[in-house]
């Protein structure tokens, strides 16, 4: 299944949970709004999601002289994946982490924090990098902000659905015109939709993070470089949680910054550490 049917048909799943929760809330009328509300977002998303993400952030742009090393490490990486060399910036965080960004390869922006800078060695630096390249390379940033967005939203209305049933006030047109299951409709769908996007987002998610990967690990040459890379930052990010992470962005960044229970793990929007870090490790051992 190609990145382009994915993103269509998740997408496509998305936008029929938005609509329908809309329709639970406000009839046909509601349904209109929410589609409308989705074709919004998604013009909203492709056009400022890079730039909303990096603000959110305190993102700072990084120029050739003023850290050379960084930037020609990205520039090197972005020439032998075959794209433009994206924008480059730091975050001033001392979590380490990255992600990238962007609608695509000729709009793009790669983020590190300070503390990823400070902890790697050269070689690792470059396994991550090149993981974030991957990404903008296979088109991976812009779908993945799409479904922050979409999931952001049906978790939202949820919410007022859940709340409107509790105060009864959550009726729509349905219920009105004397549809008795209204009630016990609206509370499924808050209880369901979310869970479906949540879903849908974590295995959009998943399926890229290995692909960005085994991508990364072509592109850099090195797979164990980014294995070592990726055990490190497990560690070290969970001694050292990101300050400002926000759980609506925590499925860009190359490691999770949130801190969770088992059960949050389970849902997490990253595959199991340990499997990515052996399947890199059997791919290091073919190269050989």
């Amino acid at each position: 299944m190609n990145n382009v049917f994915k993103t269509t048909l998740f997408l496509s799943l998305l936008t029929i949970l938005l609509v329908a929760m809309g329709g639970a809330v406000g009839g046909h009328k509601g349904m209109i709004t929410a589609f409308l509300c989705a074709a919004i977002m998604n013009f909203g998303s492709y056009w400022f999601s890079d730039k909303i993400v990096l603000r959110m952030y305190n993102a700072h742009e990084i120029s050739r002289e003023e850290n050379p090393s960084f930037f020609g490490m990205v520039e090197r990486l972005a020439f032998q994946a075959g794209i433009p060399t994206p924008k480059v910036y730091s975050i001033p965080d001392d979590s380490p982490n990255a992600f990238a960004t962007g609608r695509n390869p000729d709009h793009a922006a790669v983020a590190a924090t300070e503390g990823l800078l400070r902890i790697l060695t050269p070689d690792e630096l470059e396994g991550v990098m090149a993981h974030e390249l991957a990404h903008v390379k296979n088109r991976d940033i812009l779908i993945s902000s799409i479904a922050a967005t979409f999931a952001g939203a049906i978790s939202m209305i949820g919410n007022m659905l859940q709340w409107g049933a509790i105060l009864g006030t959550g009726r729509n047109e349905d219920s009105e015109n004397g549809n008795s299951g209204g009630l016990i409709g609206s509370l499924s769908m808050a209880i369901i939709a979310p869970f479906a996007a949540m879903m849908i987002q974590m295995t959009v998610s998943r399926s890229r993070e290995y692909q960005a990967d085994a991508t990364g690990a072509e592109i850099c040459g090195r797979p164990a470089s980014l294995a070592n890379a990726l055990r490190k930052l497990h560690y070290a990010s969970q001694a050292t949680p990101m300050q400002e992470a926000k759980p609506a962005t925590a499925h860009m960044f190359i490691v999770t910054p949130l801190t969770g229970s088992s059960l949050a793990k389970l849902f997490s929007t990253h595959p199991p550490m340990e499997e990515r870090i052996s399947r890199l490790e059997l791919l290091s051992t073919k190269r050989r």
